[in-house]
């Protein structure tokens, strides 16, 4: 399928109409780059506030921009689609889904349904958005909704059904399995435009659409080094834990440490709006 124009007046659109609270962060992020316009105390409490997100990454705040109450039949429906979606297509194939395989696949597969012009509508006006008016402050590595995993550079890696980029990245995890042992495990490598679309509408949708506490979990649409280069390990056992800072604690972290893997994407109080990932190895290759 061939994408429709709609980066034209995109940004005004959305501001207009489709999210809440959008002003206030817009007023926010000028504060943030324009410190110089500061006064020292104000410039304190704004790091003070930033900080307390962070590490508060999962509960509401007064600047957090949420799905406009009008739009939120559509996200529903799109996020149950996704949903869907995700199932039909398996999770090893979701992860390297690229825009026009999964309307292709909506279209084939009755029990997913097709996409709805409003869905579609939603997703091009989540996929163009600034992030920074989340707050959000790294950046976009995918320019286009429709872009694609070059899947003939990744690998997948043996009994994960996870896929990585080949080269540095799955030589990285080589290394590091190899160094630290069966302990070690992969729990996310390669993402997608539409793996990355779920994982980001889903955290949304589980926190009544609150679209900034996600970002600040999950890299919104085209944001994610997962799309180019990086991967998530963690410990064998700790599930979910694995994606929380009791990672930080564990056997792997320290041997991660004492052999100077932890080149971390995002550290501990980082400037970009992402909480703390001290399972997120940053991988050089391509960023």
């Amino acid at each position: 399928m061939r994408r429709r124009d709609f980066v034209k007046g995109v940004a005004a659109a959305v501001i207009g109409a489709g999210f809440a609270g959008a002003g206030f962060a817009s007023k926010a992020f000028a504060r943030w780059i324009e410190p110089y316009a500061l006064t020292p105390d104000d410039y304190s409490d704004y790091i003070r506030t930033y900080l307390d997100k962070m590490r508060h990454y999962d509960e509401p705040h007064k600047e957090d921009i949420f799905v406009d109450e009008r739009r939120y039949p559509v996200f529903t429906s799109c996020v149950q689609r996704l949903d869907r979606l995700e199932r039909t297509a398996g999770g090893g194939q979701f992860q390297l889904l690229a825009l026009d395989e999964a309307l292709s696949t909506a279209h084939d597969y009755s029990r997913v349904g097709e996409f709805p012009k409003a869905e579609l509508d939603l997703l091009e006006n989540i996929f163009y958005f600034d992030a920074t008016l989340y707050g959000f402050y790294d950046q976009k590595h995918m320019k286009n909704i429709s872009d694609r995993v070059p899947v003939a550079e990744t690998v997948k890696v043996p009994h994960s059904g996870i896929y990585l980029y080949g080269g540095l990245p799955h030589e990285t995890y080589q290394r590091i399995k190899h160094d630290i042992g069966d302990r070690v495990i992969l729990t996310s490598g390669v993402r997608g435009v539409m793996k990355q679309f779920y994982l980001f509408l889903r955290k949304a949708y589980d926190h009544a659409g609150n679209l900034s506490l996600a970002s600040r979990s999950l890299a919104p649409p085209g944001y994610s080094f997962h799309g180019i280069s990086d991967f998530d390990i963690g410990q064998v056992g700790l599930g979910d834990g694995n994606f929380t800072p009791r990672f930080a604690i564990t056997e792997v972290y320290r041997k991660l440490k004492e052999l100077d893997y932890l080149n971390l994407r995002y550290p501990l109080d980082n400037m970009l709006g992402v909480r703390y990932e001290p399972w997120h190895i940053k991988v050089n290759w391509r960023a």
